[in-house]
């Protein structure tokens, strides 16, 4: 597989220098750097933003920004991109990142809770949409969201397949695992949507409003 995705990534668009900074300063300084999108599927953003041409985004789980610098790469002038963190010690070092780029000017950053700060935004606001946070609050955070998602608009959900653990035998205390679960197969029953898993890295489920 390691191979495969060698072959992959030199056959695709090269990822920007200011990304593969923000990611090798990203690996040096924090954990969990696994939250990173990266070169695949940040291009993947990219070149969906491109086709979808939405007016505005709609972000929870910022991290370090790198998925947000990439949906504000794919945007046309005049469109936006609002990502929410919860983590508010990641505020300046978010910030500094978006400074990096010259798409980082249509970003808003939002620190607080986004089942919160979601219901204030303005119902059918926005086209498209990525949840990548706490795999507990995956549903909620898309109950949350959908009323903001115009109709036709998409909803992309990162890490569905959660590194293969959703067709292994659950932990009694993997509440990450169940609750990828719980959301996948509530949204395989939900008639209000149309959607796909692509086995692009972790798993992205590409969720279209009808």
């Amino acid at each position: 597989m390691e191979k495969l995705e060698d072959y992959i990534l030199s056959h695709i668009d090269a990822e920007p220098e200011w990304l593969k900074k923000i990611d090798r300063d990203a690996h040096v300084k924090l954990l969990q750097t696994n939250m990173i999108s990266g070169h695949l599927q940040g291009r993947f953003l990219k070149m969906l933003t491109q086709m979808i041409r939405p007016k505005r985004v709609l972000e929870i789980g910022t991290f370090v920004g790198y998925s947000a610098l990439c949906f504000a790469e794919g945007l046309e002038e005049n469109a936006e991109v609002h990502t929410i963190e919860i983590d508010d010690e990641l505020e300046d070092y978010i910030r500094n990142n978006f400074a990096q780029s010259e798409h980082g000017q249509k970003i808003t950053l939002h620190i607080g809770d986004a089942l919160q700060l979601i219901p204030g935004f303005e119902d059918e606001s926005f086209e498209l949409a990525f949840i990548d946070a706490d795999k507990e609050s995956y549903w909620d955070y898309l109950e949350t969201m959908l009323p903001k998602i115009r109709k036709g608009g998409f909803i992309l959900v990162d890490n569905t397949l959660w590194y293969g653990k959703v067709v292994e035998e659950v932990a009694s205390n993997d509440w990450a695992t169940k609750g990828i679960l719980d959301f996948n197969q509530r949204l395989a029953n939900d008639d209000r949507v149309e959607k796909v898993i692509l086995p692009i890295r972790d798993g992205i489920t590409v969720i279209r409003k009808k």
